[in-house]
């Protein structure tokens, strides 16, 4: 089993919950690649501007993968960039659904190196593997 970290944004998630389904751009098809049935992902919700406030990072929930990967260009997906649909999808069922604060998490986490740059970490990416031990401590605080 793989543990990935998938980094979305708040309007996604929403689509992520009502739908069960993960995607990803093509640029990301190498990664979306590794992903098998019985994986779980963690999906981080990034640090977002709302009208004057900021919404801090958090982890919003676990979810388990039950497809292999697939394409499907229906536009559920709300994008950044214009025509964008996140083709490259599996199909998901959640573990655990609730929120938890990001940034106490970052002296704890072995996947992040530079805890004083530790969005570059998660900069570029759509989703990135993390080891079991940072899973299992996500995992336990959810």
């Amino acid at each position: 089993m793989t543990y990935w970290l998938c980094i979305t944004n708040r309007a996604n998630w929403e689509v992520i919950k009502e739908n069960n389904i993960w995607g990803v751009p093509r640029r990301h098809k190498n990664t979306i690649a590794k992903v098998k049935p019985g994986d779980r992902l963690v999906i981080y919700l990034k640090q977002e501007r709302k009208d004057k406030e900021i919404l801090e990072p958090k982890i919003a929930g676990i979810f388990e993968v039950v497809s292999e990967p697939y394409e499907d260009s229906k536009r559920i997906f709300k994008g950044h960039v214009p025509n964008e649909t996140y083709p490259l999808r599996v199909k998901i069922k959640p573990i655990k659904l609730s929120e938890l604060e990001f940034k106490p998490l970052i002296p704890k986490l072995k996947f992040i190196t530079n805890k004083k740059k530790w969005s570059g970490h998660l900069m570029g990416k759509a989703m990135r593997e993390i080891p079991e031990e940072d899973y299992k401590l996500i995992e336990s605080l959810l």
